[in-house]
């Protein structure tokens, strides 16, 4: 079979895993990543400078980019002085965004630049923030949303915003969409704006939602993988495929869409990148 076109939406390191398992198994790869980090080095710069947040589109172009000095450079961070905490890619990021508004624009010139093997896209054209209604209330902000609990829906600061033409188009052309796997509300669902919405809805290949490996504390204490699927249906997005490590507890509700292989690598604790990408080309192969 031909190499499959693929497009994968997320944020933080899990988005970064797929990309670093599937660049050399697409014919084109893009990377959808959430711009509405709000803690570390990607908040600083975001109060500072009022920009899109850099960290989670650094990491993901980081990860497409050939392993040497540049790469080794886009993750460097800073341990003293007044950039101390500040990744050099993030401070870029930062520069580029200044003098460009349009962030694909910069993300295409940094790809070019680096030579990465793929395309790093922002889910939004603005900054954005998250809003999670809780059983305690209402809390805004990807930080604090990932040391709540007890959430029950996920929507975003502005309402419907601006999401570049360019990720509709490749989300609507993939012949593999995944989403997944990562913090399930401050990072899998964080990009999925309601333009991401109506692109996956319009979609013509697969979505595959990744499975976390286990609830992670905080953010999804207690939750099983009937859960994690409930909250991704919940909010609009209904996966024709759900891919699951060997090892995992399997409830009832979705056996139908469920697809299982070995996922893991030694640790036993994070997505083996090989085998990932093995089980995601099977899906379209």
């Amino acid at each position: 079979m031909t190499a499959p076109s693929v497009v994968a939406i997320g944020g933080g390191h899990g988005l970064s895993t797929v990309l670093e398992a599937m660049v050399d198994r697409a014919s084109s790869l893009v990377g959808v990543v959430s711009v509405a980090d709000d803690g570390g080095s990607s908040g600083r710069i975001r109060r500072d400078l009022d920009i899109v947040a850099p960290g989670d589109m650094r990491r993901c172009l980081a990860a497409l980019t050939p392993e040497g000095l540049m790469r080794d450079a886009l993750e460097h961070r800073f341990e003293s002085g007044v950039l101390a905490g500040h990744p050099a890619g993030n401070v870029v990021l930062a520069a580029m965004l200044e003098l460009e508004s349009d962030p694909v624009v910069v993300m295409d010139s940094l790809v070019e630049m680096v030579g990465a093997r793929g395309r790093v896209l922002p889910a939004t054209s603005v900054a954005v923030d998250l809003v999670a209604t809780t059983e305690r209330g209402t809390v805004k902000g990807q930080v604090a949303i990932s040391e709540s609990g007890a959430i029950r829906s996920l929507r975003f600061s502005p309402t419907d915003p601006e999401v570049p033409a360019a990720v509709s188009e490749a989300i609507v052309e993939a012949d593999l969409i995944v989403l997944g796997p990562g913090s399930l509300y401050s990072s899998v669902l964080a990009p999925v704006v309601p333009g991401v919405a109506a692109a996956l809805h319009r979609r013509s290949g697969v979505l595959a939602y990744v499975a976390n490996l286990s609830a992670e504390p905080g953010e999804t204490d207690g939750y099983d993988l009937d859960d994690h699927v409930d909250a991704v249906e919940r909010h609009g997005i209904s996966p024709d495929v759900v891919l699951v490590d060997t090892n995992a507890y399997i409830p009832g509700r979705y056996q139908d869409r469920i697809r299982t292989d070995e996922l893991v690598g030694a640790l036993q604790s994070t997505h083996d990148p090989h085998r990932l990408a093995a089980a995601l080309f099977d899906l379209v192969s």
